[in-house]
């Protein structure tokens, strides 16, 4: 088979395998009716492929790697143009990516050959630097920088910075992630997303293999900008629509992680990167793919098709709010995602300051709960030195601490549930028992300093214990009372 027969056939196979059986059968009718050795090979590769279901997990350059045959590797110490070739990191739709130094400046980058196939139409040239100098003008440290497009002896080069780390990929296969590990990866994703997303770039292709963690710990995407080119698919008047694809025949991305309107071949825009975000996170956190199908083709099904179970049930430890935001990212339709990864950064941070909130909340049920607590401990602590030193003063002091601390814990316990049960009130309920809690506390310290005076001389212990509560009470009402309350409700308080 010839080159230009090997390029017809990726062409076609890209097109074919998308359509149904007969739609495809038609379009072969059409478009090979001339050459029955490329109908043929395509025709077995969609046969191939229909089996194993592998053109719905591998990018089509991946899974039928024969087709780029005519794209032979650079031999390492070739000098092209300021670059030395190093060692082949990787190919991909795109071709082929190398290791390189740059005798210009100095410095190691990753210089991606690209596929012959991609730079022979004038137009597609033109189009691949412009979406070249779009990746280049993005300035952020979650964006792995383009350097340059380079036009060497009719080929097209696109340095980058080189990645030292592993990608995200690796990670999701140890399993589930605490939610401590899943918080700051999420968030630096979605500023990068939401820095690219302000330039006017759109990925169209983030899945875990385009995300890397540095040896710093921070991640890095790949391949801004420049993954997806549409073009219009061969025979549209008659099948109508376009293809989303680097060039003729090569399809970059993975199913699993588009957005259903991107799998139908509708319109990409800002909402699609939403959608692979939420893919990207939700299996990041959990170690399964929100849409996990017995098969690659139920996956994509279940994309078009399912709701993904909720992120909560399977990562207890994530923050609700967090889980709302992984959930309206994965929205069938793009009106009811997020508008843009930005918006996804002012809501990560709006969940992360509500759970924080919530915590700080749980401490203030929590510091109720123990003064109500050591306000029994108190009026026990009276009964006891009232049976060790019976007078007229004991009793009172225990008649009046048993009374104090009574409507003290009663007071509190309002405030809990009015925290629980009817928000809107609470910050009103706290004015209106502030005054009287806080002289119930200073009487139950001044008590329980009256009765250690009035056992010293005849029980030690008994007059210290009722000493170190005092000063617990008083430390409760006037440090950690106000710290919690703060913390909780904040302007509130």
């Amino acid at each position: 088979m010839t080159s230009e027969q090997r390029r017809r056939v990726a062409a076609l196979f890209e097109v074919a395998f998308e359509l149904s059986p007969g739609d495809a059968a038609r379009l072969l009718a059409a478009e090979a009716a001339d050459d029955a050795a490329v109908r043929e090979e395509v025709l077995s590769l969609l046969a191939s492929h229909s089996r194993a279901g592998e053109f719905l997990q591998y990018p089509i350059a991946d899974a039928v790697p024969q087709l780029l045959d005519d794209d032979p590797a650079i031999t390492p110490g070739t000098v092209v143009g300021t670059y030395t070739i190093g060692r082949e990191l990787g190919r991909g739709g795109m071709g082929r990516v190398y290791f390189a130094t740059d005798a210009r400046l100095g410095r190691t980058v990753a210089l991606k050959a690209l596929a012959p196939h991609l730079v022979r139409d004038p137009a597609q040239r033109e189009r691949l630097r412009r979406e070249a100098r779009a990746a280049a003008s993005l300035s952020h440290p979650g964006v792995c920088t383009v350097y340059a497009l380079e036009e060497i002896d009719g080929d097209l080069y696109i340095a980058s910075e080189l990645v030292d780390g592993h990608t995200l990929r690796d990670e999701i296969a140890s399993g589930r992630r605490h939610a401590r590990d899943v918080l700051p990866t999420a968030r630096e994703l979605a500023a990068a997303l939401a820095a690219a997303h302000a330039a006017g770039v759109v990925h169209r292709d983030l899945k875990p293999e385009n995300v890397m963690r540095t040896r710093d710990g921070h991640v890095k995407v790949l391949d801004f900008g420049l993954a997806r080119i549409d073009v219009v698919r061969p025979g549209a008047d008659a099948l109508a629509g376009r293809v989303p694809v680097t060039h003729d025949g090569i399809v970059v991305g993975t199913p699993a992680y588009m957005a259903p309107e991107q799998i139908e071949g509708g319109a990409v825009d800002r909402r699609t990167d939403v959608f692979a975000f939420g893919v990207l996170i939700y299996e990041f956190a959990s170690g399964v793919h929100p849409f996990a199908g017995i098969s690659p083709l139920a996956t994509v099904a279940r994309v078009l098709e399912h709701d993904p179970q909720p992120l909560g049930p399977r990562c207890p430890d994530m923050p609700a709010g967090v889980s709302e935001v992984v959930a309206r990212c994965l929205q069938k339709r793009p009106s009811d995602r997020f508008g843009s990864a930005a918006e996804i950064v002012g809501a990560l941070h709006s969940a992360v300051d509500a759970g924080a909130a919530g915590d700080h909340t749980t401490w203030w049920r929590t510091h109720q709960v123990i003064v109500s607590m050591v306000y029994v401990a108190s009026a026990i602590l009276a009964w006891q030195i009232k049976e060790w030193v019976e007078t007229p003063l004991t009793v009172a002091l225990f008649v009046a601490l048993g009374g104090l601390a009574t409507v003290g814990a009663v007071l509190r316990g309002h405030l809990v549930f009015t925290e629980r049960m009817n928000r809107p009130h609470l910050a009103g309920e706290r004015r209106r028992t502030g005054r009287p809690m806080l002289v119930i506390d200073f009487l139950i310290a001044a008590l329980l300093l009256a009765d250690a005076i009035v056992t010293a001389g005849v029980r030690a212990l008994p007059a210290v214990s009722a000493v170190s509560v005092a000063v617990g009470v008083l430390l409760a009402a006037v440090v950690l009372e106000p710290a919690t309350t703060r913390a909780a409700f904040g302007d509130e308080a």
